[in-house]
């Protein structure tokens, strides 16, 4: 059963006002204009990284393939735009029979980026392509934050399995989006069941200090517990004293006991007592989880302790520190009629402050050493060079305004832990640093 196709609560008819009041004003005036129609290329990229980081990743490309085939103004949009007075009437009428026509292009989902990778490429007449700026930023923007929050965090824990858990700390949509992000940057499993739901992520859970303190002692709490959920559960030992939670655990559990969570305190301390006293009971089988507000650093951090597992909430959902990757959605070239015949003729902001573009429809791709790993983003504007010919990043994602395919979550995690491995080792290095590979101009 694919569950993208059962429509969910979270999902909503028409994506078409997920976009800025000067999409539509614009159109009206280039439809006024006589160059509405004009064939354009929009290129989606960022002109630096976050603060620190060596790398990006590519996240949220499904999510913009379902938003451009939901981009409709249904009757229900056009009365809103109507009485508000947005646009006039003739702009409203070519609305009402909007459908996107053209093409796009992109680095595959789960991909990794650089400053001025071209990560999607968006064709078509200028009025059918500008309309999809906001809702193709605002999906890139959130999705390839988390990823690369989720990405630094699995190379952090190695082995380890990641739990997301960071619905409480998020707009409940943003949740399930950030579960999918964190799947594909290297999480195993999240909280959120919406997401497990749309998504067919696997979920896990079992209890919070709610259900011990529900209960006239933790022995109460966890004896309810194992007897509905079985042996194998994990029991959350940090309520009251954690080392008499332990013995507790393990006396009605017994040695098979699945997993124990703790929440808070001294991690690095506590989780090495616990392992301590686990193996004294026997219970030398029994998994170690830890959460309480860990991001990438407390995960390294931890490398050394008898951790099996992390939970992760807060830090994953707010991009451990940088919730947006500055991705803009700038023309690069257009023509001056919507002849295809018409040559293309390349477009760029030139004004100071760090906010200039590059013009041109362009390709990129990825040059690598002798050891097949990479040493430059190479992005141009001509013709390929033979020698990268097979290295190009981009492949067709829509053509004539229908979605090629779609792939699987499994697919694109991954491909970026393929791309993840790629990249010079110092790309995982937490420490603060630059891009780890150079992009280069032809």
């Amino acid at each position: 059963m694919n569950t993208a196709d059962l429509g969910l609560p979270v999902d909503v008819p028409s994506t078409a006002l997920f976009t800025d009041h000067y999409e539509l004003t614009m159109l009206q005036a280039a439809l006024a204009a006589g160059t509405a129609e004009r064939r354009s290329v929009f290129e989606v990229f960022t002109r630096r990284l976050p603060e620190g980081r060596r790398y990006g990743v590519v996240a949220g490309t499904g999510r913009v393939l379902d938003a451009v085939e939901n981009f409709r103004f249904d009757e229900p949009v056009i009365r809103f735009l109507r009485e508000r007075r947005i646009v006039d009437e003739r702009t409203l009428a070519w609305l009402a029979d909007y459908r996107f026509t053209g093409d796009v292009w992109g680095y595959p989902e789960g991909e990794v980026y650089f400053p001025g990778s071209p990560v999607l490429r968006v064709e078509g007449s200028f009025a059918e392509c500008v309309l999809l700026e906001t809702v193709i930023l605002s999906i890139l923007n959130h999705d390839s934050a988390i990823a690369a929050a989720a990405s630094r965090m699995a190379s952090a824990a190695g082995d380890r399995p990641l739990i997301e858990m960071g619905a409480r700390r998020t707009h409940e949509l943003a949740a399930v989006a950030s579960s999918r992000a964190a799947y594909i940057g290297g999480f195993a499993t999240t909280s959120d069941l919406a997401a497990g739901f749309r998504y067919d992520i696997p979920t896990v859970g079992t209890s919070a200090h709610a259900f011990t303190l529900l209960h006239d002692s933790e022995r109460d709490a966890f004896r309810a517990q194992v007897d509905s959920l079985g042996a194998g559960t994990t029991l959350l030992v940090d309520t009251y004293d954690v080392a008499e939670a332990v013995r507790a655990a393990v006396d009605i559990a017994g040695p098979g006991l699945g997993a124990v969570r703790i929440d808070s305190g001294d991690l690095l301390l506590v989780a090495h007592r616990v392992r301590q006293q686990l193996d004294e009971l026997g219970a030398t089988g029994t998994r170690i989880v830890v959460t309480s507000d860990l991001d990438e650093y407390a995960i390294a951090s931890l490398a050394a302790a008898p951790v099996d597992a992390y939970g992760v909430g807060t830090q994953l959902v707010t991009g451990s520190g940088h919730p947006t990757c500055s991705m803009v959605y700038k023309l690069v070239a257009r023509a001056t009629s919507a002849d295809p015949a018409e040559p293309l003729v390349p477009v760029a902001k030139r004004s100071t402050g760090g906010k200039t573009s590059i013009g041109g429809r362009k390709w990129a791709a990825r040059r690598k050493d002798g050891q097949g790993v990479a040493e430059a983003e190479v992005i141009g504007t001509g013709p390929v060079p033979a020698a990268l010919a097979g290295e190009q990043l981009l492949v067709e994602l829509i053509k004539g305004g229908s979605v090629l395919s779609r792939e699987s979550l499994d697919v694109v995690r991954d491909r970026h832990a393929a791309a993840r491995a790629g990249l010079p080792l110092s790309a995982t290095q937490l420490s603060r640093g630059d891009a780890v590979i150079p992009t280069e101009y032809l």
